[in-house]
């Protein structure tokens, strides 16, 4: 194992509150109640016309998607400047292991939201530049393997010797079809719904050696 792929939202980047409430928000304006359980796990690793898309026929929303797109984004736009921040122990992991790995972030994140959230982090200094995205790239959405496989490419590395670090079943989906291990952590699923992962933890102090 030479490379660690990281997911963004809700690996490196504690976004999924803010997402909650935004979508919350979104629907409450249309009176329809967020249904977490229905809804999360569809909307995991879409990008956000995909997210509007299936929102639309989940909740039985009419409405051009791109305009709704854009409202769903400008209350997402709003959190993550007023409260985005790194998931507890990624940095103390971070720091643990990016002496001997090769580093990226692999994520289905929007450009607009990644730039808040660099600007706000310094991810880009964190990870030498090496964010990739699916969106910019225009590749498939988890749980296809695109974005991973593309990560791997670009860091000269062999999918066999990839470890993903994902919170999303549509991710460790598509980490396991690149062929790369998993390890899942539950900063935003239940375990049963990250059963298909290597390793699941709950917490990155739980992952100890690789």
């Amino acid at each position: 194992m030479d490379t660690i792929i990281f997911d963004a939202e809700g690996v490196v980047i504690d976004t999924e509150p803010m997402w909650d409430k935004a979508q919350a928000e979104f629907l409450r304006r249309r009176g329809v109640a967020y249904d977490r359980d229905k809804l999360k796990h569809l909307l995991s690793g879409r990008s956000a016309l995909e997210a509007v898309e299936i929102t639309k026929v989940e909740c039985g929303i009419s409405g051009d998607a791109r305009l709704l797109s854009e409202e769903r984004m400008a209350l997402v736009r709003q959190q993550l400047e007023e409260h985005v921040g790194f998931i507890a122990g990624f940095m103390e992991f971070f720091r643990r292991v990016q002496p001997a790995y090769k580093t990226c972030i692999a994520t289905a994140m929007a450009e607009e939201l990644l730039r808040i959230v660099d600007r706000r982090l310094k991810l880009s200094q964190l990870f030498g530049g090496n964010i990739f995205s699916l969106v910019a790239l225009g590749l498939r959405s988890k749980p296809h393997p695109d974005i991973f496989l593309h990560a791997a490419q670009e860091l000269g590395s062999k999918p066999e010797t990839c470890l993903v670090i994902e919170d999303a079943p549509h991710g460790v989906k598509a980490a396991r079809r690149a062929g790369m291990k998993c390890i899942a952590i539950t900063t935003t699923y239940d375990r049963e719904k990250l059963r298909d992962a290597d390793r699941i933890v709950d917490s990155f102090a739980e992952i100890g050696a690789i």
